[in-house]
């Protein structure tokens, strides 16, 4: 029995309450030690494992979402509001259509002439009842992409008021009026109304950081220019860098004292490059980071009947229908206005409803 071997007994340790094994956590000796690593680099690898790469990318990623949400309710917010300053009776002249993003829908743009109290701005309208100074048709959703611009000197036959200018339509009877007589001019049925807020215009092109402009020279002076209280632009020929006054003076300009020549077709084919700029920028990547504040300000620059989801959808497909030129609506010059033909009025509208 002296070669009999003893018996021992195998006891085993509870498991670890403070960590993991020796892997490079923290294990009871360390929190004896007051929560001070081993010297053995354990600490440097426990915060390699805590951000690792992807573990950085998912942060981001959720940090990304949330700012699109952001972003997100307060065009929807903003939206509502402006909703409720549109025109009851404009809206009710509008016909139904589908969501702007998947389907096509014809959207009328217009852009009065009124101005400030005290403006010294030649041929602007003060006090009175506005005429649309700006006239657009824009095609969009179902990938439909088009633009069709008519010009205010246009004779048109106005519901109630005879022959006139096209532009008078809005003075005599507002958006309404005018939505019914751009629809019996050429034969449309019109989706939805845009109006452009100019009050609040310069605010969204400043929140995108402003917006780059390439053209010819212009001096224009604005509501009687910067001596009389108004505002000065001048412009370099190429490529000019404007903020949200800026690009105002410009959309509005008239006259231009580098061009005495130019028109209101001029004039048109200006605000169609302000347009192309400001989708640009709404397309840059810098512009992610203004988003909570481009989102608030957009809806505000202009007045529509849509709500926040269908004008979320206006905007998704004017982003995503690519850069089409805009036709204008030529007309041969008749007394103080233009007069289109039938043949041409058709040709445009075959074209523009192709998209």
């Amino acid at each position: 029995m002296a070669d009999e071997k003893p018996k021992y007994t195998r006891y085993r340790s509870r498991p670890k309450l403070f960590g993991k094994r020796s892997d490079g956590a923290r294990d009871g000796l360390d929190d004896l030690r007051g929560g001070h690593p081993r010297p053995d680099g354990g600490g440097k690898r426990r915060l390699s494992e805590r951000f690792t790469f992807w573990r950085v990318l998912g942060y981001i990623g959720l940090a990304a979402v949330g700012w699109i949400l952001l972003s997100l309710l307060l065009f929807l917010v903003s939206a509502q509001v402006q909703r409720q300053k549109v025109n009851d009776a404009a809206g009710s002249t509008l016909n139904d259509s589908g969501f702007p993003l998947s389907s096509p829908n014809t959207i009328l743009v217009l852009g009065s002439d009124a101005r400030q109290k005290g403006t010294k701005e030649p041929g602007a309208n003060v006090g009175g009842p506005s005429r649309s100074d700006t006239i657009l048709l824009m095609r969009v959703g179902g990938g439909r992409s088009a633009r069709l611009s008519i010009p205010r000197d246009t004779f048109a036959e106005i519901p109630g008021h005879g022959t006139d200018k096209i532009n008078a339509a809005y003075a005599y009877g507002g958006p309404g009026l005018a939505i019914k007589t751009v629809e019996g001019y050429l034969g449309i049925e019109i989706n939805h109304l845009v109006e452009v807020n100019f009050a609040n215009f310069p605010a969204f092109i400043d929140s995108l950081g402003g917006i780059d402009y390439t053209g010819g020279c212009v001096i224009s002076r604005i509501n009687g220019g910067s001596r009389n209280g108004g505002f000065t632009l001048r412009l370099r020929p190429g490529k000019n860098h404007l903020d949200g006054e800026q690009a105002l003076a410009l959309a509005r300009t008239r006259k231009n004292e580098c061009n005495p020549a130019e028109n209101d077709l001029t004039r048109a084919r200006r605000q169609q490059k302000i347009l192309g700029a400001i989708k640009g920028r709404l397309l840059h990547p810098v512009t992610f980071l203004r988003l909570p504040l481009v989102s608030w300000q957009a809806p505000k620059a202009i007045r529509s009947d849509m709500a926040g989801p269908d004008l979320l959808g206006l905007f998704g497909a004017i982003a995503t229908g690519g850069s089409p030129s805009t036709r204008v609506l030529k007309g041969e010059p008749q007394g103080n206005g233009l007069r289109v033909s039938d043949a041409v009025k058709r040709r445009e509208v075959r074209r523009f409803l192709k998209g």
